[in-house]
């Protein structure tokens, strides 16, 4: 029992090697910049020599290899990737690099090797990427700490998954309430595009102001921090310093490196903002009509789906098919969450499915209570 184990515990190591290979390599092939392609290049022969280590122990072991497939999962990444950039799917590689590097260190056969140790280095490396600009890290220590731009794949992922979700669960229960109330094919339509509507709107207005919110809060500390660098350059010099000196930069050097980025009042204002305060002065948290019109879309993609059957169909035919496309829908976004999350697919696909017609079964019935039974 101990044996077959060991040997699985092996396999599923080795497959998170091979899927990290492939996932390092996509990026690397889609990423523009040439040193960060380069970068993860070299990620992936660390995962492949990671990769050979457990393919000896489960060799050793008595098991057998399999062939070198890459699961969903790092699929899908790498079309996110090749298809957005790289920087689209980095916050979620980071997590998953996060679970190897937690995993290796409590396991005995990779406890005292150098496993651990470059899984580590892997998340200083990606962290690094993230939080440097979209022209990369080239240009030695100056450009790797000057820069600080906040990666939003994370975010943009699960918006447009959660946005979709809504707009499909609020209007699948809305139509499946009107439909249990027995009402005719005609008004079924009619409310289901006034449901779509106003929730994509209510979404869109939402997000743009949550965004333009948040640009003109960063506008007004942006803003301070120019009053007090005006006024007080040498506190701002040292505060600089001390942050560099506390990303690891020997003292002098972080001296040196504040010193010099101060002489220029935008650059210093600039590297201020991404340093002290966390925020990218050339994006400002992105654009509110972008955002709008994404939340909108999204949005709208997702109440269109169980509203779609009575277009073509009444009655029952029409119910059913709705509730089928909807459940179909709510299992691949809950697919995709996995994505972000690590969790099997069956079982969050199953879990997102039972919510969103847990919610649909209970405006029906309570649109059946209030209504008359259905005729079709």
């Amino acid at each position: 029992m101990e044996f077959s184990r060991d040997v699985k515990r092996y396999l599923e190591n080795w497959r998170g090697e091979i899927d990290s290979i492939y996932l390092y390599t996509s990026l690397s092939r889609s990423e523009k910049n040439v040193d960060l392609a380069k970068v993860y290049a070299k990620l992936a022969v660390v995962e492949d020599r990671h990769a050979k280590f457990w393919e000896q122990k489960i060799t050793e072991a008595g098991g057998k290899v399999p062939a070198r497939h890459p699961r969903l999962r790092p699929r899908v990444l790498g079309f996110f990737g090749r298809r957005f950039g790289a920087r689209f799917v980095l916050p979620t590689v980071m997590g998953l690099e996060n679970a190897d590097n937690a995993s290796y260190g409590k396991q005995p056969e990779s406890k005292h090797t150098s496993l651990p140790g470059d899984e580590r280095s892997h998340m200083r490396m990606l962290k690094a990427i993230s939080q440097n600009s979209p022209k990369g890290m080239a240009g030695g220590v100056l450009a790797k700490l000057e820069g600080r731009h906040r990666s939003i794949g994370g975010n943009a992922l699960r918006a447009a998954v959660l946005g979709a979700n809504d707009g499909l669960v609020s209007n699948l229960s809305l139509i499946m309430g009107i439909a249990g109330a027995a009402l005719s094919g005609q008004t079924i339509l009619v409310a289901g595009f006034a449901g779509l509507l106003a929730g994509a709107f209510s979404m869109a207005m939402g997000e743009w102001l949550s965004v333009q919110s948040s640009r003109e809060l960063y506008t007004r500390q942006i803003q301070v921090e120019a009053q007090e660098l005006a006024e007080a350059p040498q506190e701002e010099q040292e505060e600089l310093a001390l942050i560099y000196e506390a990303k690891g930069l020997p003292k002098k050097e972080a001296e040196k490196l504040a010193e010099l980025l101060i002489k220029d009042e935008k650059n210093a204002l600039n590297t201020l903002a991404r340093e002290e305060l966390g925020i990218d002065p050339d994006e400002l948290g992105g654009s509110a009509w972008e955002a709008a019109l994404m939340s909108f879309l999204l949005f709208s993609l997702g109440a269109l789906i169980p509203l779609f059957p009575f277009l073509f169909f009444t009655g029952t035919r029409a119910i059913v098919l709705s509730a089928g496309s909807s459940a179909i829908a709510l299992f691949l976004i809950g697919a995709l969450i996995t994505l972000l999350t690590g969790r099997n697919i069956l079982f969050s696909g199953f879990r997102q499915m039972a919510i969103g017609l847990g919610a649909a079964s209970l405006t029906y019935t309570i649109g059946r209570l209030v209504g008359v039974p259905i005729a079709g």
